[in-house]
């Protein structure tokens, strides 16, 4: 929801987050949660087909959780923290996760100027962080004492950042197509593909059965205004509570199996 203009283009670009989740809860949980906001949009929201949504999930969240966090933003970050190291790890960490997951879909140039912008938005929340709780970021080594800062004042301030933007900031979203649309838009001179088989089309009558506001908004809602700020904050409430539950099945599982190792030793 938070897309922006590219000038010159008639295209605009939004926020991914695979870099942005991977600093803060580790690579597999950052794709978790990548995973739990595509298959809400998709279901909740009609953003995105189910067909689609297996080559959503590695194009933007396979590529940056286990390709451009381990092995480039962490690489950068190897010697130490700092607020200019983690805005350099975060754009170079972005553009060519970025990059790998527009090669799939052959739209390279777009995304480099998206990348840019996600890569800048990326390094100044993590260095928010960084100054408010440094032990939150995945890698930290503890060498700088901060000031003690409650975990639970900085989720907070996140939580109300997040509720500002998709319920208020999202209203200015650009209404240029997206870098995929504009894509497919230059080769078919639409920015949406037809369906071609029974299986697309069983698959989108299960998607216009479970979406409650499609393409973010109330059918009687003609300004798309209303809508859209709902979308915002009840889509990111569920992903908070979808990314919870996973979260707390996985420690579930995850201490179960300790359990039983520890009773066979």
């Amino acid at each position: 929801m938070i897309k922006f203009t590219i000038p010159g283009t008639g295209s605009s670009g939004h926020i991914g987050g695979g870099i942005l989740l991977a600093s803060l809860l580790g690579p597999e949980a950052g794709f978790l949660t990548i995973a739990s906001v595509l298959v809400i949009q998709c279901l909740f929201f009609a953003d995105g087909g189910l067909l689609a949504l297996g080559c959503n999930m590695i194009n933007m969240g396979f590529f940056a959780c286990f390709i451009g966090f381990p092995f480039i933003y962490k690489k950068i970050l190897k010697s130490g923290f700092t607020p200019t190291k983690i805005m350099i790890a975060s754009i170079v960490s972005v553009v060519i996760s970025l990059q790998l997951g527009a090669f799939g879909v052959l739209m390279q140039p777009i995304h480099l100027a998206i990348g840019l912008v996600e890569g800048v938005l990326t390094g100044c929340v993590l260095i928010f962080i960084y100054n408010a709780k440094p032990e939150l970021l995945v890698g930290y080594d503890g060498s700088t004492v901060k000031e003690n800062v409650s975990v639970k004042k900085v989720a907070l301030v996140l939580v109300i950042v997040a509720a500002l933007i998709g319920g208020g900031l999202s209203l200015f979203a650009s209404a240029n197509p997206d870098g995929l649309e504009w894509s497919i838009q230059k080769v078919t001179g639409s920015t949406e593909l037809d369906r071609s088989s029974g299986v697309s089309d069983a698959l989108g009558s299960v998607q216009e059965s479970t979406a409650f506001l499609p393409d973010y908004a109330f059918k009687s809602d003609s300004e798309n205004t209303v809508g859209t700020t709902v979308s915002g904050i009840v889509g990111s409430a569920i992903t908070l509570g979808l990314a919870a539950l996973i979260g707390f099945g996985a420690s579930k599982v995850k201490n179960s199996s300790n359990h039983n190792s520890k009773k066979h030793a």
